[in-house]
C-alpha cells in the first residue's frame, strides 16, 4: 500500500508530527487488516522520524502481514506487521494482495 501522509497531517502542529503518522499508519494497517495488534517495523519507524519531527515524508510505501500470535495468552489471535518498502517512485504502483498459508 501507499499512505499518502501529506493529507492526514494538515493542521497538524509541527512538533506532533511525526507522532501522528505513525498513528495514521497504525489506523490504516487496522482497517485494511481488521487487527487491533498493530506492529510497526523499527525501519518504517525510521524513515517516518528520518527528517525529525516536523517534516514527515509526504507518501510511504508499505507492506501489510497478518500473522499468528505465538503467545498463547495474547488477547488476539492474529496480529499486522507493517514493514517499509524503499522505492525511487510512488507513481503508477499497484496494491498486490499474497495469499500465503
Amino acid at each position: 500500500y501507499t499512505i499518502h501522509l501529506h493529507k492526514l497531517l494538515q493542521k497538524i502542529q509541527f512538533k506532533k508530527r511525526a507522532g501522528r503518522a505513525i498513528r495514521e499508519i497504525r489506523k490504516f494497517a487496522a482497517r485494511a487488516m481488521t487487527t487491533k495488534d498493530i506492529r510497526i517495523d523499527t525501519k518504517l519507524n525510521k524513515f517516518v522520524w528520518s527528517n525529525g519531527v516536523r517534516n514527515v515524508p509526504t507518501r510511504v510505501r508499505i507492506r501489510l502481514s497478518r500473522k499468528r500470535n505465538e503467545d498463547e495468552e495474547a488477547k488476539e489471535k492474529m496480529f499486522t506487521l507493517v514493514q517499509h518498502v524503499p522505492v525511487e517512485s510512488f507513481k503508477n504502483l499497484q496494491t498486490e494482495t499474497v495469499k500465503d498459508e
